[in-house]
């Protein structure tokens, strides 16, 4: 299984990657070694605009075919935009997950929680003893 890594993103071990979209507002969704193995994306579980959440929290949920899994906030912040074309295209996701299957948009908290996620380079590393 061939996985490609969006080189602006930094990525939590839990799959899910972050990128700057301006100033201190970020996008999140899941990664495409993620959404390879979950198999066909058929439901996802969208926050709403303005909750805020920890980073690490729950914000939601992706179903598949195969398994339900939790998503985890990359940063901590506050939701400002959910990607709703997800809701009657859910498989976006496993077209497009860097670009068109977005998740989520939110201003983050704390710019230096992007300092503890990964690099392009450790997350490939951890994909591949996967």
């Amino acid at each position: 299984m061939s996985t490609s890594i969006d080189q602006k993103c930094r990525y939590r071990e839990s799959h899910e990657w972050a990128r700057p979209v301006a100033g201190d507002e970020y996008e999140c969704g899941i990664t495409n070694h993620a959404e390879q193995a979950l198999g066909d994306v058929v439901f996802v579980e969208l926050p709403s605009v303005g909750t805020s959440f920890t980073q690490g929290a729950a914000f939601g949920v992706i179903e598949s075919v195969k398994a339900a899994s939790d998503l985890y906030m990359p940063m901590g912040g506050t939701i400002t935009a959910v990607n709703s074309n997800l809701v009657d295209n859910p498989a976006l996701v496993n077209q497009d997950c860097y670009q068109q299957g977005w998740i989520i948009r939110f201003k983050v908290a704390h710019n230096q929680d992007w300092d503890g996620l990964l690099t392009p380079d450790a997350y490939a590393d951890i994909v591949a003893r996967q």
